[in-house]
């Protein structure tokens, strides 16, 4: 079993940063893939980006490309999401997730573990 706690959520100006991390607990994250998602209001949950288990593959959504960077460390178990140039349409709740496997996953059905979310709020 493994217990993932996002943190680092927040209101930032149009333009701003944030950094998310992800604490997991309950299993060592190097044999785990993981990845973040977020849900805007009145959206579906969406992929944002996906690591694979030893960070030397990344993998971004379109619309977050070349702004967020994800990135693991293994010996802390964290996982983090940095993202840059935060627009509006980046609000949204982050959650982290995780699966046991070595490859990137990127689609959420992909994942049987998640974090409870975290709030981001981009004001304009």
């Amino acid at each position: 079993q493994v217990q993932l706690v996002e943190s680092g959520g927040g209101l930032v100006q149009a333009g701003g940063s944030l950094r998310l991390s992800c604490a997991a607990s309950g299993r060592t994250l190097g044999s785990l893939a993981l990845g973040w998602f977020r849900k805007a209001p009145g959206k579906e949950r969406e992929f944002v980006a996906a690591i694979n288990w030893s960070g030397t593959n990344t993998y971004y959504a379109d619309s977050v490309k070349g702004r967020f960077t994800i990135s693991r460390d293994n010996a802390k178990n964290t996982v983090s999401l940095q993202m840059n140039s935060l627009i509006p349409e980046d609000t949204a709740v982050y959650y982290c997730a995780a699966v046991r496997t070595y490859v990137t996953v990127t689609s959420q059905e992909g994942y049987n573990y998640w974090g409870q979310g975290t709030q981001v709020t981009v004001s304009s």
